[in-house]
């Protein structure tokens, strides 16, 4: 038998969504505008039942359209309270169209789902963000059953309007058998799937598709369109992959005294000479800034953005709602939320002479905004003898990706490179991409590694920027040998102390930190700077997987 394509398997998702609507829960279109998502609504239009309400939701919709409120218009010319339905009501037992789903915020995403629970409407999210870092919450994205593939239109749908009437009647009387449960359950098990509600939501497309087929309960064939329609797209792991290979031990670790000193070169067998290398290409997470940027600031600040720490102003920025207060010092009144404290009151006040509305002190409300601040990143780069010889290349390769994401968000970028007695400021923070780059192409390597007086540079620009209302971020590049203290002595343990000491002063005012680890093999310091400044640490990753599976390409095809 030919499976299902596609195109077909995106046809059967909307008519079981049509023959439950609410129990299902709707469905993500991850695609860009087009005929694609075009025909895959307009085919599930066509096989509602006549009458069903489909509503779309503005972008950027206030509480009181979307929960229902006063009526303005109606109160004050009735001198009495009315009260208007929201959108969540007018969109009861229907259809809830989300144009750029990938936008919404967590407070909406939990209105719009506790809304289905109580109205029974399905939502359809449309994902127009296909970067990795943008997706709805996740919150809202588990509780919709389906997500066709829409890399081509879908085909003709399966069953038609009479048909889809004909399931919707019958699906109350179709039952739920224990192998059937049992089946998806382990399915979902094998899949990787820690989500219940996925399990419980193929179990309602196996009963549509058994209401389709005009039978009192599932079989095999309905509980395996279910798991290919509603598991499938959820599964982290394959059922039938066979278990990784347990990774050799690593080599044991040279003994501290037959160490080469950090800021000399064995193939020398003298001081290492200064060196200047090209900046070399390695993998790093996507969008690392903006995560480990979002990820602290939510836990030091009201709010955090993609570009910085948020903060409620009441002069500029994004709408946020109002408040009671007065409107002075700078601060906008919202004039229609003024109006509507002030109207169920009109009976018990009486009106000002040419007056409509008597307005009191208590029921002004002036706006609140919220404004991004300008974040900093502040790279603090190791160019001691011991990083070059093994990988300030693949470093400067790594701010060199790291700067460019900066230059995408728009941040100020400073670098502080440290090496032999103390650190340098190779740039003050600027806008410019080019000058970055510039200033860390010519960075030559070697001599000792003054780590603490590299933090401690990076220290004093992050209290500068923050004291001019930035947002700073410090990224560490160091293979964690630290063998050079303040005081100019040497020795690791009072080098890595003076480390540790700085770090404790970047936890204690609220920095946020990266420290990616460039070493060879992972070093424990650097993990253990990482924690002491309350930051996150990172280890550099070796070459690209594609560029091994060519070294063993090629040497399959040589042998």
């Amino acid at each position: 038998m030919t499976p299902p394509t596609p195109r077909e398997d995106a046809a059967l998702a909307a008519c079981l969504l049509a023959v439950d609507p609410g129990g299902l829960g709707g469905a993500v279109l991850r695609a860009r505008p087009g005929v694609e998502r075009d025909r895959w609504l307009s085919l599930l239009q066509a096989i509602l039942p006549a009458g069903t309400a489909v509503r779309r939701l503005p972008p950027g919709v206030a509480d009181d359209a979307l929960l229902g409120g006063l009526d303005l218009t109606a109160t004050l010319a009735t001198g009495r309270p009315v009260q208007r339905a929201g959108l969540l009501e007018a969109s009861a037992d229907g259809v809830l169209v989300m144009p750029m789903a990938e936008r919404l915020t967590r407070p909406t995403a939990a209105r719009l789902t506790a809304g289905q629970e109580r109205h029974g409407y399905a939502m359809l999210a449309l994902d127009e963000g296909l970067e990795e870092d943008e997706a709805p919450p996740p919150a809202l994205l588990d509780r919709l059953a389906f997500c066709p593939d829409l890399a081509e239109p879908p085909g003709p749908a399966p069953h038609g309007a009479a048909a889809i009437a004909a399931a919707r009647a019958r699906l109350p009387g179709v039952d739920s058998p224990e192998p059937v449960i049992e089946a998806i359950l382990a399915t979902a098990m094998a899949a990787g799937i820690v989500s219940l509600r996925a399990p419980a939501l193929a179990l309602r497309a196996a009963r549509a598709a058994a209401a389709l087929g005009g039978r009192d309960a599932p079989n095999a064939e309905d509980a395996t369109l279910a798991v290919r329609l509603v598991l499938g797209p959820r599964a982290t792991i394959l059922p039938e992959a066979p278990p990784e290979q347990e990774a050799p031990p690593p080599p044991p670790e040279e003994p501290e005294a037959e160490r080469p000193d950090d800021a000399t070169d064995p193939t020398r067998g003298g001081q290492m000479e200064d060196v200047v290398q090209e900046a070399r290409e390695v993998p790093l997470p996507a969008q690392l800034l903006a995560s480990l940027a979002a990820a602290t600031l939510r836990l030091r600040a009201p709010s955090s953005g993609r570009t910085g720490a948020e903060r409620i102003s009441l002069k500029r920025g994004r709408p946020v709602g109002s408040r009671a207060g007065e409107p002075r010092n700078g601060a906008r009144i919202a004039l229609l939320d003024t109006l509507r404290a002030a109207a169920p009151w009109q009976r018990l006040r009486p009106a000002p002479p040419r007056a409509r509305v008597a307005v009191r002190r208590e029921d002004f409300r002036i706006r609140r905004f919220r404004e991004h601040s300008e974040s900093t990143a502040i790279f603090v780069v190791d160019a001691s003898g011991s990083a070059a010889l093994h990988r300030l290349a693949e470093a400067k390769g790594a701010v060199e990706m790291l700067l460019a994401e900066c230059y995408a968000r728009r941040d100020r970028v400073g670098v502080i490179a440290f090496r032999g007695a103390a650190a340098e400021m190779l740039l003050s923070p600027t806008h410019s991409l080019v000058r970055a780059k510039r200033a860390l192409a010519g960075l030559p390597g070697g001599g000792a590694s003054p780590l603490a007086s590299g933090l401690d540079a990076a220290l004093a620009m992050a209290r500068l920027e923050k004291r001019a209302g930035r947002t700073p971020l410090i990224v560490a590049l160091t293979d964690g040998r630290a063998n050079m203290a303040r005081d100019g002595s040497s020795g690791r343990a009072a080098a890595e102390a003076d480390a540790l000491a700085v770090a404790k002063l970047l936890r204690a005012e609220g920095h946020s930190v990266l420290i990616v680890d460039t070493a060879p093999r992972p070093q424990p310091f650097a993990t253990t700077l990482a924690a002491e400044a309350g930051g996150r640490a990172l280890v550099l990753p070796q070459a690209r997987a594609e560029v091994l599976a060519g070294a063993v390409r090629q040497a399959i095809g040589a042998g």
